[in-house]
């Protein structure tokens, strides 16, 4: 057992966390028993399990031209403890081939499952041959996983002719079905993007409103590594979602909820009542707990194992020379949302250079990546609104302070910087507020006689919110107040993109209703860009 008693301390004399601290703070609770491919102690070869240690299903991710990451977790009893394993680290083997009976096999060998990360497997295969499909599968046991799908990107030199993706977020396993990846498993894709909100960390709600329940505590907020395990693990036992994760590579980001709302690096959203602020370390912990979950979860890179309340998440992402996708983070190092995070106008506070919601060095990285890029199009696939849509009607302005308007000088300064460094077709992807939108931005989105810099589509929630509305209230006040403004609609669904070298065409996928299982859906809206040319207009 860790002491940690004196870091705790030592991070709480200081009424925050000071760089320093905050890595040796991730340091020490990162010390653990090497986790990987390697592992000390006995390794059990042949377990015995008392039922489908593959539960939870398979998935893989973050492709590149020669290789991809395959996904699977051990759990037998995914709800219970440990996922009902024994703490013992356990043998895996996995194929590849070429086919989806798996006759060809090309690729296989053996990982092991270790306790310390949930029985999770992330196994990196390398050596593929680029813009191809493949079939994979993992064994256990005795056992054999569902045979999972995937694919590398085209060759970084070449110039494919489409990429076919759809992006989602935010889907509240209480408050609807996940009907939407019904029918994004039968779409032709290459790639899936999730931009964040993949659980949510609510307590179990007895309201009218709920379709099926959470696990985990009544009376509060999940905050332990097992209870983020089980949450995750109950959001992974839903068909669909596992089905589009068998179909299609994924390429996933964090917002809030995978840890806790609205949190700004090591600042909570609810502070105890008085003088009194939330201990800063306690916080981290907690952080540690989810961040490590998520990993074990998600198909990421064995770069991502965290380090503590510590993940490097942020990375790129090519396919050929037709686009590349810059994946951010804007949660682990914003600094706190201004205004005590409430609707405001852009003052003083909201308009401080010092506030950041990328941090210096994922925004040093970014401008980096952005310069060197040789694509046609610039993808920031990201998490809360660039857009700075005032929320008000009448003379009185209202923006979002936890969205870019918080963060106003860092937004206005990228988008200048884009600007005079003609980043060729410049494209935002965003989840978070559950509606879709989508949005012309400039520099400055209040200066409607400055150019348009890039396009912005964001894609509404899955289920979050329950069913949306086709028609909100008081739409044509918000398009006569933002006219940058080009949609808004408040269903559910998700963002189905297709792109050529010539054109991107994001169609907005709508479930009419996520209460009930097997909801027809339909396009509701068809927006296009044309490669050269800035501006959204509609199909």
């Amino acid at each position: 057992m860790l002491d940690l008693s004196n870091l705790r301390a030592a991070v709480r004399s200081e009424g925050g966390v000071s760089r320093r601290l905050f890595l040796a703070y991730g340091a020490a609770l990162a010390a653990l028993p090497t986790v990987g491919e390697r592992a000390f102690g006995r390794v059990a070869r042949q377990p015995k399990f008392s039922a489908d240690p593959f539960t939870l299903g398979v998935a893989s991710g973050d492709p590149t031209d020669t290789g991809v990451v395959l996904w699977t977790r051990l759990a037998p009893k995914p709800l219970d403890e440990a996922g009902g394993m024994l703490p013992e680290n356990v043998e895996v083997r996995w194929e590849l081939a070429d086919d989806e009976g798996m006759k060809t096999v090309l690729k296989t060998g053996t990982v092991v499952a270790t306790p310390q990360l949930g029985h999770s497997v992330h196994v990196e295969v390398e050596g593929l041959k680029p813009d191809r499909w493949y079939f994979y599968r993992f064994q256990c046991g005795g056992a054999t996983s569902p045979v999972g799908r995937t694919r590398t990107t085209p060759e970084r030199s070449s110039t494919p002719e489409k990429l076919k993706f759809a992006f989602a977020s935010c889907q509240h396993y209480e408050q609807g079905l996940f009907t939407a990846y019904e029918h994004m498993a039968k779409d032709d894709l290459d790639l899936v993007f999730h931009l964040g909100d993949y659980i949510y960390e609510y307590p179990n709600r007895e309201t009218a409103k709920v379709v099926r329940k959470h696990v985990g505590p009544k009376d509060g907020k999940i905050k332990t590594l097992e209870d983020y395990r089980n949450r995750h693990a109950q959001y992974r036992t839903d068909p669909h979602l596992q089905k589009t994760h068998n179909r299609f590579p994924w390429v996933v980001t964090w917002d809030d909820h995978e840890f806790d709302n609205n949190y700004a690096n090591d600042i909570q959203e609810e502070q105890p009542k008085g003088k009194v602020k939330a201990d800063p370390a306690t916080f981290l912990e907690q952080r540690a707990n989810a961040y490590q979950a998520y990993y074990e979860m998600m198909p990421l890179r064995k770069g991502c194992v965290p380090n503590g309340p510590d993940l490097k998440l942020y990375r790129s992402l090519a396919f050929g020379r037709l686009a590349e996708f810059q994946v951010l983070d804007t949660r682990q190092y914003r600094t706190d949302q201004p205004n005590g995070d409430r609707s405001s106008e852009l003052n003083e506070d909201a308009l401080n250079p010092k506030n950041t919601i990328l941090g210096a060095k994922q925004a040093a990285w970014l401008r980096s990546a952005l310069l060197k890029s040789t694509s046609t199009w610039n993808v920031l696939a990201q998490q809360v609104m660039m857009g700075m849509a005032d929320l008000a009607a009448g003379e009185s302005k209202k923006y979002s302070m936890d969205q870019w308007p918080g963060y106003a000088h860092e937004r206005m300064k990228l988008m200048q910087w884009i600007a005079d460094r003609k980043v060729p077709n410049p494209v935002v992807l965003t989840g978070d507020i559950h509606s879709n939108w989508v949005n012309d931005l400039r520099v400055d989105d209040r200066k409607l006689d400055t150019p348009v810099v890039a396009a912005e589509f964001v894609g509404t929630s899955i289920t979050s919110g329950g069913n949306g509305v086709k028609e909100p209230k008081n739409l044509d006040t918000l398009l006569a107040e933002n006219p940058f403004i080009k949609f808004h609609n408040r269903q559910r669904g998700y963002v189905r993109c297709a792109i050529t070298t010539k054109e991107w065409r994001s169609d907005y996928v709508i479930v009419e209703d996520v209460l009930k299982p097997g909801a027809p859906a339909d396009v509701r809206a068809s927006f296009v860009v044309e490669a050269g040319k800035a501006g959204v207009t509609k199909a």
